[in-house]
Order: structure tokens, then sequence, then C-alpha cells
């Protein structure tokens, strides 16, 4: 199945999107696609539901907004450095573990949701990923059983502002989290939709320009060896989303670098998960 939802901005609705692109509003379900919905069994039970209600289902109105897929993940882990090219573009070592580290909840918006620059940023960057959200609570798992704990995937800007990422010392996070840093979606794909998540292409356009185009196959650290590895220091909870790395093509490779300016469009993809387009803004305007 392909898990959305529509609505305004805080009152999104779930919905679902059918093979020939059809969206059809499921609230007769009763349950919004949050954590309870997944450590509960969420997927099987609405495709139960689905197959004996489905012509009750009304079709979505066309240009409705479309929202994250998911509703208040309790965190997004992201991975550093997971593609090799790009960790050379970044003038950084390939990692010998995963490069973790968060993105505030907070910046989470839809996939057609404007980019905010935010205020005093010169080095907004792009950043097209694969983010895997996980089905169940997952602690101390082997690698060898991470992928039944895999719901489904996501597209996913991790949107990042270089300047404070990478020149204002701390962390990573206050370059990541930004309101507006993490467009998701259009729709969750669940598991059983995706043949083989370590075989994807990827791509991303800047302006009609691709600048990123990869195949997830290049992964350093594959999906299962990133759940077993973060799940060693945190339980991961239904819901959760971890975003596996960004190729090679971000604006702070290129040369001369470049960023994300006001009136820019960008326009991203993963084969057999999605597309997504977003118009990029300062703040303020």
């Amino acid at each position: 199945m392909k898990l959305i939802r529509y609505g305004k901005p805080g009152a999104e609705k779930p919905g679902l999107m059918l093979a020939d692109g059809t969206l059809l509003d499921v609230s007769g379900f009763g349950q919004d696609y949050d954590q309870s919905f997944f450590e509960d069994q969420g997927i099987e039970k609405l495709r139960s539901w689905y197959n004996e209600n489905k012509d009750s289902c009304a079709t979505i109105e066309p240009g409705s907004r479309l929202g994250p897929p998911l509703k208040n993940p309790s965190k997004i882990v992201c991975v550093g450095l997971n593609y090799a090219m790009h960790a050379k573009e970044s003038g950084m070592e390939v990692p010998k573990e995963p490069v973790l580290f968060f993105k505030a909840t907070s910046s989470i918006t839809g996939p057609y949701d404007d980019i905010v620059i935010p205020k005093n940023s010169e080095k907004t960057d792009w950043e097209v990923e694969l983010a895997v959200v996980i089905g169940k609570k997952a602690t101390y798992v082997e690698a060898s059983e991470a992928m039944d704990y895999v719901a489904g995937y996501m597209l996913h800007n991790d949107v990042s502002e270089r300047a404070f990422q990478l020149e204002m010392g701390g962390q990573w996070v206050k370059g990541k989290s930004a309101d507006t840093f993490a467009p998701i979606g259009p729709e969750l794909v669940t598991s059983d939709e995706v043949d083989d998540p370590h075989n994807l292409a990827l791509w991303l356009k800047l302006n009609d320009e691709t600048v990123q185009n990869s195949n997830t196959s290049d992964l350093i650290f594959s999906i299962p060896e990133l759940i077993s590895y973060i799940s060693r220091f945190m339980s991961l909870l239904p819901g959760d989303v971890i975003s596996t790395g960004t190729p090679s093509g971000v604006g702070l490779g290129l040369e001369p670098p470049r960023f994300l300016k006001s009136g820019d469009v960008v326009e991203l993809g993963i084969d057999h998960v999605g597309t997504s387009k977003q118009n990029v803004k300062a703040f303020g305007e």
C-alpha cells in the first residue's frame, strides 16, 4: 500500500494512493498514521479494512494539499556520509562506522510545501535521501533480522544549512533542523511494495538541471546494518524515521559551490518510492 495524508498543515487526514494515482480518503478507518498505528499492526488492519470498505472511500479532491505521510514520529535519525562520493566531495574520509545525527521533527513538512531559507543563511543545500520507517520497537536488533522491523519507505529532502552545520562548532543538528528542512513523502510505500531497497535510482533536479543521480546500491552501510547499529544506542519506536544518506551532487560539493536562493525549484525522486517538488523562498517572503 501507499499511505498518504492530506489537508491543511496540522489537520491532515489519512488516505491511500492507488496504483493508478487515485487518492482515497480512509478517515473511516479511524486512526491516523502515528506511533500507535504502526505498533498495533496498523498496516495489516488498514489493508483488511480497505478490502471491506473500499467502495465507500471518497476520492480526494484533485489539487488537495498532501502533507507528511506519517504523523509525529518520535525522531528522525539521519546518516551522514553514507555514499563514498558524497564523503569525498565533502572533504571527509569514508566513515568506518555510521555517522549519526538527529533532525528535529519540527522541520517536517509536506512534499510540495515551500522550503524556507532561514534568517542569516547563505548556504542552504539540498539532499535527496531514502527514508526508512520503523514498524515495531527495535532495541539491540541483529542485522539478520532488521528488515522485519521496516514498515516502509519514503522520499526525504534532507535540506541543510552548511554554515550552521559545519562552520559554527558543535553538532550538525542545528544545520539540519530549521522549519521546512524535512519535506517527506508524498507517499509512505509499505515494505512489500519495494522488492529491493538497495537497488533504487534516486535523483534531484535544481531548476530542471540534474545535480544528483545515483542508486541506493552505493550505500556504504546497508539498511539492516543501520537499523542494527542505531538500535545499539537507542530504541527505535514505531513510526520513527531513519534517513539513509545522500549521494554526491549537493551544492557544497559543486565547483564552485552552489546554494539555494529564493525562486529556485527543487524536484527529486526515488524509483518505486515517489517524487516531490519544493519551491524555495526566503524567510519573511
